[in-house]
C-alpha cells in the first residue's frame, strides 16, 4: 500500500511532465480534475504523479478517480480502490460490457470503438462528479505511435493535442505525460509496485499501434533521438515545409486542354 509521505519521482519524471504541464497550460487553479485509472502502468503513474504535485505545488486542484470496468463488472477493482485511497483520491467505478459488445459486432476496429465508449463514460462521469478536467495517462510514446500511424494510413502528419477541450460535454482533456519516455515509466512503477491489474486486453496483442511500435523501436535503435525527433516536428511544423500545389481549376483555364503538364494528357 502506498502511504502518503511516499517520497517524490525522480527529477527527470518530475520535470518531463511539469514542463508539459507550463508548455501546454494544462492546470489551473481550481481545477477539479478526474484521473482516467485504467490499471495500466501509465495511468498508475499518472494519479502517483499528480498526487505529488498536488502536495507541493503553490496552485491548488482537486483530483479524483475513475475506472472503466469494460468487462462489464468482472474485474477486480479493490487494489485500484485502496490505491487511490492511500493518495487521498476519490474513486469511482464504472462498468460497461465493451467486450461483449465488440465480440457481437465483430468490431474490425476494436481499439477505436473501446476508445470511443471509455471516453463517453468517461466524461459523464467527469461532469457528474462536478469536475471539469480528465487527465488521460498517454505518454510521449503514445503520441509518436499516433503520429507513425496517421502517417501511413491517413497521409496526415498528426497526434493528439495534449490538451483538449471537448466542445460537446465541455470537459477539458490534459495530457501530463505526454512528453514523458514509456520505458522511464516502466522503470517507475517498477520500482514503487504500484498496484497494475493482471487483466489483459484481448484485442491488444496484435494491432496497428503495436507495430508502429516495432517499426520505432528498429529505428531507435540506430537514432536514440527519433521519438524526441517526431514531437519536436509535430510542434514545430513549418509551412515553408509543406508542398504547395496549385489550384487545378485555375491550371486548366490558362492551358485549355490539358489538365497538367506530363505525358499523359
Amino acid at each position: 500500500m502506498i502511504k502518503k509521505n511516499t517520497p517524490d519521482l525522480p527529477f527527470s519524471i518530475r520535470k518531463k511532465m511539469g514542463l508539459a504541464l507550463a508548455e501546454f497550460r494544462m492546470i489551473s487553479p481550481g481545477d477539479r480534475i478526474m484521473i482516467g485509472l485504467s490499471g495500466g502502468k501509465d495511468s498508475l503513474m499518472l494519479a502517483f504523479a499528480l498526487s505529488g504535485l498536488r502536495r507541493r505545488s503553490p496552485v491548488k486542484f482537486f483530483l479524483s478517480a475513475c475506472t472503466v470496468d469494460i468487462t462489464g463488472g468482472e474485474m477486480d477493482t479493490d487494489s485500484l480502490r485502496t490505491f487511490c485511497e492511500s493518495l487521498d483520491i476519490a474513486y469511482t467505478v464504472k462498468a460497461h460490457p465493451i467486450v461483449n459488445i465488440i465480440n457481437i459486432r465483430n468490431e474490425r476496429s476494436p481499439c477505436s470503438l473501446c476508445a470511443n465508449i471509455r471516453r463517453g463514460i468517461l466524461n459523464t462521469a467527469v461532469k457528474d462528479a462536478g469536475c471539469n478536467v480528465l487527465a488521460l495517462g498517454h505518454t510521449l510514446d503514445d503520441a509518436v505511435e499516433t503520429a507513425l500511424m496517421n502517417l501511413f494510413h491517413t497521409g496526415r502528419f498528426k497526434a493528439f493535442q495534449p490538451k483538449f477541450r471537448q466542445s460537446r460535454s465541455d470537459v477539458t482533456l490534459i495530457r501530463p505525460l505526454v512528453l514523458v519516455e514509456e520505458r522511464r515509466i516502466t522503470k517507475e512503477v517498477t520500482r514503487l509496485g504500484l498496484p497494475i491489474l493482471p487483466y489483459t486486453c484481448p484485442f491488444s496483442l496484435e494491432t496497428e499501434r503495436v507495430r508502429a511500435k516495432k517499426i520505432i523501436d528498429q529505428l531507435a535503435a540506430g537514432n536514440p533521438r527519433i521519438k524526441y525527433n517526431i514531437i519536436h516536428a509535430l510542434k514545430c511544423i513549418d509551412e515553408g515545409d509543406r508542398w504547395e500545389v496549385a489550384d487545378s481549376r485555375k491550371e486548366h483555364a490558362n492551358f485549355p486542354g490539358s489538365c497538367c503538364f506530363c505525358s499523359y494528357c
